[in-house]
């Protein structure tokens, strides 16, 4: 999908809905998700073992089996296995080569590809030396070898795929909820160093785990419940969109795209509904006004 918005900026699904975050999900539900993403032009799709314990990759690989392998692409992720546990699958951290090589080995036999576009080291926040000293040469040895295109480190915080860019050569980073209408933490450092060094830069929980999405009482913000001062933010945010006719969701999802750096962003759905309701937020016209007006008021940084 390419939002007529942002010519040139691709927006694709993301998989944690689709592997069953928060809630279950049934096959039908995940299968006529991923239907409705197809049918509205969405080529692009991340996964990780980590979504469902491989519940995601799994649906999206028998979903994708019978698509033409040219018309998309996927990114997977490294750093957790899937291994037995005794109430079923656990994950075990795990960013050596050799973690790095079975996590593949595991992701393309879930999902019955020949191979990911892309592979990110999957938050390694508490394992800097051992993602920095074996998962990414790791990476980069597959690169090397054509069994991936593009490596890159996917966090939910800033500073280490900051550190990434400026000490490996990553091809691309996934930040996630780091910058968004409430955080805009990843401008201070992240992005501008990207676009110095030519590192993509993917979007990701840009309604920061649902509140910006429907700020209702049972809303989350980056997984948990909403705080008072979190709360009194999307509000006033929410009230600067209302004075302009447009919906927070819409402001929410094309906020990131303006950013020069960033070249993609991923939206997780988890019914039909909601992937036309993100088509039509993407679609939306926001006006100039709206957006010095949400430029001014004050963020997390």
């Amino acid at each position: 999908m390419t939002p007529p918005t942002a010519p040139g900026k691709i927006v694709g699904l993301g998989t944690s809905a689709i592997g069953g975050l928060y809630e279950d999900l049934g096959d039908a539900t995940a299968r006529a998700t991923l239907e409705a993403a197809w049918a509205a032009g969405t080529r692009f799709f991340d996964t990780a073992p980590h979504y469902g314990t491989g519940v995601a990759e799994r649906r999206l690989g028998k979903f994708l089996r019978d698509k033409p392998r040219a018309e998309f692409t996927v990114s997977s992720k490294v750093g957790r296995l899937l291994r037995p546990g005794e109430d079923g699958l656990v994950r075990v951290r795990d960013y050596s080569a050799d973690g790095v090589y079975a996590s593949l080995a595991d992701s393309l036999d879930r999902t019955g590809l020949d191979r990911f576009d892309t592979l990110f080291i999957h938050d390694p926040d508490d394992f800097w030396e051992t993602a920095v000293g074996a998962a990414y040469p790791a990476l980069a040895r597959l690169r090397d070898e054509g069994a991936v295109r593009r490596i890159g480190v996917g966090m939910n915080e800033p500073k280490m795929p900051a550190r990434f860019v400026a000490e490996t050569d990553v091809d691309c980073v996934l930040i996630a909820g780091r910058y968004t209408l409430l955080d805009r933490s990843a401008a201070d450092e992240l992005l501008p160093l990207c676009e110095t060094r030519g590192v993509e830069v993917i979007a990701g929980g840009v309604f920061n785990s649902g509140v910006l999405a429907d700020p209702g009482p049972d809303a989350r913000f980056d997984y948990l419940p909403v705080p008072p001062d979190v709360r009194a933010r999307v509000e006033a945010l929410a009230a600067a969109c209302a004075r302009h006719g447009v919906a927070l969701p819409a402001a929410a999802l094309q906020f990131p795209l303006r950013h020069k750096a960033v070249t993609a962003m991923v939206i997780g759905a988890r019914t039909p509904a909601e992937v036309e309701q993100n088509a039509a937020h993407l679609a939306t016209a926001i006006p100039d006004a709206l957006w010095s007006e949400i430029d001014g008021l004050t963020v997390s940084r």
